[in-house]
């Protein structure tokens, strides 16, 4: 095996074990909201203090990397992820679920971009590409096994299992990275503040960062609201369904890796900006349709859901490849950390304003959840909106699987 294909298994290995806990408060969102006597807002708060950790603590922690070896921030933020993960059996409540679920996103702050940079600055040519969209699918992987791991463990010993084995799987993340990923020197750039705000002044980085933030949004609206979903439209029909809602969830999330991975290697091929803008308006599109598959035959609802689940990931790779591809290597830590805080304040706010949207119009109505899952196809037209004013810009080249800058001397293709 060579070093390149060794270092993508090993840190896409260590990231879907670090995202154990990941799920586990959506995939048992029925059996804490009775359990605690939560509402959908207050749900969604939850299912979204984990993005709003993320969201806070992003930008510091991808911005330290353009100073310092990125594998240190990943190993430091790792033991984090395993105390929340572990941590989250003392919840016993809205204040302490939340605050738990908000540490977890600080541990994803310190581990997922920051993975991302470490893998990315350790392979050259051709085989980066493939190894960010690789490293970007596994978070669905993650996310999937996360989803079975707390339905089918809470079977056994009640939720608290789960949270506990998360914890474990992130302490075995961190071993991994720890004995087999080598220290690496970084490159000297000129001093520049902890939030460097260069990214702000391309118009291109700043299109893949909006863009970004409305695929988060519809994405993580999704994943944390699906098995709630799923369970609300079997009462509907007045018939348990074949498959439990985490084994929909599981199904919908895993299928997201391959979409994610095929869809950047269509967009090598079509052109990125064109990719991205079809798939983002299919998407918009199925989004209007699927609250109101819960009165359709399960089977149907089913294969409605994993398609919806295949437009919603097949931008994920493209889009992060295409951020890297328009940032200069002397900020792409700080480009990065502003396209992960974007990006996150989506992922906090989609689940949010999903539940509120099931709270003003009745999470035990078809047009309740028909309204929620609209909504977030709605305000996922920002993203084809940002990429076409990009493509506008002069030097952009939306045909490329990169950008191009006229700024750069000779206009160049950035690494």
């Amino acid at each position: 095996m060579n070093n390149a294909r060794r270092l993508t298994l090993l840190l896409c290995t260590a990231e879907t074990l670090g995202m154990a806990g990941f799920a586990l408060f959506a995939a048992l969102l029925p059996e804490f909201q009775q359990l605690w006597g939560l509402s959908n807002t207050e749900a969604g708060w939850i299912g979204g203090g984990f993005f709003l950790g993320y969201m806070l603590a992003v930008p510091v922690l991808t911005g330290l990397t353009d100073r310092h070896d990125a594998r240190l921030i990943y190993l430091a933020a790792m033991l984090l992820t395993a105390l929340a993960s572990a941590g989250f059996v003392f919840a016993e409540g809205f204040w302490s679920a939340l605050a738990w679920r908000v540490l977890a996103g600080i541990g994803l702050a310190g581990t997922y971009m920051p993975g991302l940079k470490a893998l990315s600055e350790r392979i050259d040519g051709a085989a980066q590409s493939r190894a960010i969209a690789f490293y970007t699918a596994s978070f669905g992987l993650g996310t999937a096994l996360s989803f079975i791991l707390a339905g089918e463990l809470a079977k056994l010993g009640g939720w608290q299992l789960p949270a506990l084995l998360s914890g474990a799987c992130a302490l075995l993340a961190w071993a991994m990275v720890q004995w087999g990923l080598a220290p690496k020197p970084v490159a000297a750039h000129e001093p520049r503040r902890l939030l460097d705000l260069a990214p702000l002044k391309s118009r291109a980085v700043l299109a893949y960062c909006l863009a970004y933030a409305v695929h988060n949004l519809e994405l993580f609206a999704l994943r944390a609201w699906l098995v709630a979903f799923v369970v609300f439209a079997g009462r509907l029909q007045g018939v348990e369904p074949w498959l439990s809602a985490t084994w929909v969830a599981m199904l919908a999330t895993l299928i997201g890796m391959p979409a994610s991975i095929l869809g950047n290697e269509l967009a090598l091929r079509v052109g990125r900006e064109r990719w991205l803008i079809a798939v983002m308006l299919m998407s918009a599109l199925l989004a209007g349709l699927i609250g109101l598959g819960a009165a359709l035959p399960f089977w149907a609802l089913l294969l409605l859901i994993l398609l919806y689940a295949v437009t919603v990931t097949a931008d994920s790779a493209s889009l992060t490849a295409g951020l890297i591809g328009a940032a200069p290597a002397s900020h792409r830590g700080a480009a990065m950390a502003l396209y992960s805080c974007t990006g996150f304040t989506g992922a906090f706010l989609g689940p949010l304003l999903f539940g509120m949207c099931l709270d003003a119009l009745g999470d035990n109505r078809l047009l309740g959840w028909w309204a929620a899952f609209a909504l977030m196809g709605l305000l996922l037209l920002l993203g084809p909106l940002a990429l076409r004013w990009a493509g506008a810009a002069p030097g952009y080249s939306g045909d490329e699987a990169t950008l191009v800058r006229t700024a750069q001397p000779g206009g160049q293709r950035l690494p």
